[in-house]
């Protein structure tokens, strides 16, 4: 699949997603309840001690979550979000983020993020709690 054909396979969110592409993410698999998304660890991805950012992995676990609990037409978004670092990384790594549905209950949702590195070892656990709004994906977004 060449690059244009993958984007054009996202859904409007992600392709109107301006951090993610910035990032480099990039959605390996979209199902409802489950997505996976990946990130080449690049130099500008580190801080000051050469690690991968924590900010970095948090926005790739954070995008995967959001992937996984938008799952219609309604507006899904993060009520609330906490990570735990367990691995550092490097430049010249590949981290990849895997989001699954644990809840939903009404309007809101409870979802795991795992994020690991190349090897499989696991770099950070992230839990996400979603809020379902009233708001459809059809609706233009609010004026700023």
């Amino acid at each position: 699949m060449t690059d244009a054909t993958a984007a054009a396979a996202l859904r409007p969110m992600m392709r109107r997603d301006r951090a993610s592409a910035l990032l480099g993410l990039r959605v390996e698999r979209d199902e409802p309840g489950l997505a996976v998304v990946s990130m080449a660890v690049t130099a500008d991805h580190t801080n000051g001690f050469e690690i991968t950012h924590g900010g970095f992995v948090f926005a790739l676990a954070d995008t995967a979550f959001a992937i996984a609990c938008n799952e219609d037409e309604r507006v899904t978004v993060a009520a609330g979000a906490d990570i735990a670092f367990l691995k550092a990384t490097h430049a010249g790594q590949t981290l990849t983020a895997t989001a699954r549905r644990r809840i939903v209950s009404g309007r809101n949702g409870l979802y795991d993020v795992t994020v690991t590195d190349e090897t499989g070892d696991v770099v950070a656990e992230f839990r996400g709690r979603s809020l379902t709004t009233n708001r459809s994906l059809s609706e233009p977004a609010p004026a700023p």
